[in-house]
């Protein structure tokens, strides 16, 4: 990867000598310097949506249809649905329990009128016949004791006949009243049953959110106890049996797509936000893309067993053009296209060593080597920009003072 460095040559130096042919060379050129930055990186959506399975009772449901991954939606567009079957059944069950209570409460009311209608003839009566054994106690006083007493029982009978067939009427009403409440909390429970039966059967089929494209989830549980850890899981697809409320698909704004990159400590200062950059897609070989660069992470990042590598910065590159065969997870090829430096002199960066923590060069003199103590200007992938040396002079692609292995010889050779 294509890197920037800065560079001022030192004025120290010492003279190391070696014998001729053993190192090899490169010479110092005059030119123009690219900065261009390489990575790779994958496409990543920012704005996604999952769908699931409907969270409704009864155990798994079943995928009827299901459109396949890539697929463009509308929003409102039906993605997957289930089978509605059990669902369809509990509506017809209690659409029949509802007419059966709406039934039980008009015959409970019919009930309760005939019964208040029959009590209310029997007050009736039993008030009458304590106004007429009111009536013949009022004659006690013509008539003999035992018919007296006689009278006096007959009202007693009588009132206590009305007293009960008042307690008998207040139970009439509440027991009356208790069956068509009953009745009617039977409806309402059928009625409660039938609506979420019937919004069970609106779920079944779900529909995309917004506008974009489909992704359609891996089916875990298709594998069973069988799945171990690296194994291929296939797809949802139409005929898997689902747990309610599992994610069996995604839809993806496939306008807010950007590529997701890292580059290395010694690329960070060639990118910054607002390059252009030409990106190549691994499925779509032979098309390039425009972009640009949308954000440029300011911390290092460095994996554990990286660690002999240096850190590195995360990057993200707004895709300019659109193409609907772009989809996430698509790996791709980055070209940052960094500035270019102009009339410079350079070096490989095989040149380049350091020693004591200084940056050196190692510069042809005579049948030796001179020490310098250089400053990186600016510097790519292969080349690094240096002040103080001139063209043509000619630097060690090795360190000449490095003790050579035993058996083994150097490569000679220059570089031009």
């Amino acid at each position: 990867m294509f890197v920037v460095v800065a560079g001022v040559l030192a004025t120290t130096s010492r003279t190391i000598k070696t014998g001729d042919n053993e190192v090899p060379l490169a010479r110092v050129q005059y030119g123009d310097l690219d900065l261009r930055v390489y990575a790779t990186g994958e496409l990543r959506a920012n704005h996604t949506m999952v769908l699931t399975a409907p969270p409704v009772g009864g155990g798994a449901l079943q995928i009827t249809r299901l459109l396949h991954t890539g697929a463009s939606v509308k929003k409102g567009d039906v993605v997957f649905e289930f089978d509605p079957s059990e669902q369809r059944f509990k509506l017809e069950q209690s659409r029949s329990e509802l007419l059966q209570a709406e039934q039980e409460i008009t015959k409970a009311m019919a009930d309760a009128a005939v019964q208040a209608a029959e009590d209310k003839v029997a007050l009736l009566k039993a008030r009458f016949d304590v106004r007429r054994a009111e009536l013949e106690v009022q004659k006690n006083e013509l008539v003999s004791v035992i018919d007296a007493k006689k009278n006096q029982l007959a009202l007693e009978q009588a009132k206590g006949a009305l007293a009960k067939l008042q307690q008998d009427i207040e139970s009439h009403t509440a027991s009356g009243h208790a069956t068509v409440l009953l009745a009617q909390e039977k409806r309402n429970k059928a009625k409660l049953t039938m609506d979420q039966a019937q919004q069970n059967i609106e779920k079944m089929q779900v529909a995309a959110p917004m506008d974009g494209l489909v992704s359609i989830e891996r089916n875990a549980g298709s594998m069973g106890e069988m799945a171990f850890s690296g194994m291929s899981i296939p797809d949802y697809r139409a005929g898997d049996q689902v747990r309610p409320g599992s994610a069996i698909a995604q839809v993806i704004d496939a306008g807010q797509m950007d590529l997701a990159s890292k580059i290395g400590e010694q690329d960070r200062g060639n990118v910054m936000l607002g390059q252009p950059a030409e990106v190549e897609f691994d499925a779509l070989a032979g098309q390039t893309f425009r972009g640009t660069v949308k954000t440029v992470g300011g911390m290092s990042t460095r994996q554990l067993w990286e660690s002999n590598a240096g850190g590195k910065f995360d990057i993200s590159i707004q895709i300019s053009d659109e193409d609907p065969r772009l989809r996430p997870g698509l790996t791709a090829q980055i070209v940052v296209l960094g500035e270019k430096k102009k009339g410079v002199l350079y070096v490989p960066r095989q040149a380049l060593f350091m020693k004591d923590g200084k940056r050196i060069v190692y510069l042809k003199s005579g049948k030796g080597f001179e020490q310098r103590e250089v400053k990186i200007q600016s510097e790519n992938e292969s080349r690094a920009a240096v002040e103080g040396l001139s063209a043509d002079e000619k630097v060690a692609l090795l360190d000449p003072t490095a003790p050579k292995k035993a058996g083994s010889g150097a490569t000679p050779g220059a570089v031009e």
